[in-house]
């Protein structure tokens, strides 16, 4: 299927993807949404970051998703809060011709009252990180007896980033009956045993090479003192004018 109008999505997603400029779904999509929207099988994606993972799960979910009703259907978890802030705002562009759905993110670091006022208005779906959301399923504000679609997005940073426990805990809650979809850019043993503990006999499709970085990303470091780090970025800096980037510092004093 190399258009999204041959898989069968509505109008409404058709109009909101035009708009947002996609012309032909990406190589995960294409084997991705079929499946999802077949609504019967598990499924286990492997591909890395930028490949279009959220609109994979997100367009079929839409779709099938029950407008009319305010109750909890859809769960994503999630490694960061940044993630979260993505994954929500690409879904409530997806839904923006799609009449009464309701995204709420849930994570660490900003007001849980103002959470759990939006949580109470109620909603389809509810994209969190896993301590977040462990917090509101344990003052039975956040109900998953109902769910009927379980996502994990970046399996493998989140089990590297120690939610193992809470992932269980959460998991444990959801119904049998259930599509789980669990993406991951690599499949390292912990994810593995999600997969089988958790899952359904699950399909796996990937895209590109298993367990191996993007493409069309290159990897250089320097090694210099930790008292010359500060210089030798300035040089980095001063070599590339033009240079948009990130730079991650262990502790809030650093970072100031």
């Amino acid at each position: 299927m190399n258009t999204f109008i041959e898989m069968g999505l509505a109008p409404e997603l058709l109009q909101a993807i035009e708009e947002l400029g996609f012309d032909n779904p990406t190589p995960i999509q294409q084997k991705a949404i079929p499946v999802i929207l077949g609504g019967k099988n598990d499924l286990v994606v492997l591909a890395q970051t930028g490949t279009g993972k959220t609109a994979a799960f997100g367009l079929p979910i839409l779709q099938l998703g029950d407008t009319v009703s305010d109750n909890l259907q859809t769960l994503v978890l999630c490694p960061t809060r940044e993630l979260c802030m993505q994954i929500t705002n690409e879904l409530t562009k997806y839904a923006r011709y799609v009449k009464g759905v309701r995204v709420v993110p849930v994570y660490g670091g900003a007001s849980i009252n103002d959470q759990i006022r939006e949580l109470r208005k109620g909603s389809q779906i509810v994209v969190g990180t896993p301590g977040r959301v462990l917090d509101m399923v344990e003052r039975k504000v956040l109900k998953l007896a109902g769910i009927r679609w379980m996502i994990l997005d970046e399996a493998d940073e989140m089990l590297n980033m120690g939610f193992k426990d809470d992932l269980d805990t959460i998991l444990a809650e959801t119904p049998r009956e259930k599509q789980t979809l669990l993406f991951s850019a690599t499949m390292p043993d912990a994810v593995s045993k999600i997969a089988r503990q958790y899952m359904n006999a699950p399909e796996e499709v990937s895209v590109g090479k298993r367990n191996s970085g993007a493409e069309n990303v290159t990897h250089e470091y320097y090694m210099v003192h930790a008292k010359d780090r500060y210089l030798a970025l300035k040089r980095v800096v001063d070599v590339n004018p033009d240079v948009y980037g990130i730079v991650f510092c262990r502790t809030r004093i650093e970072t100031k």
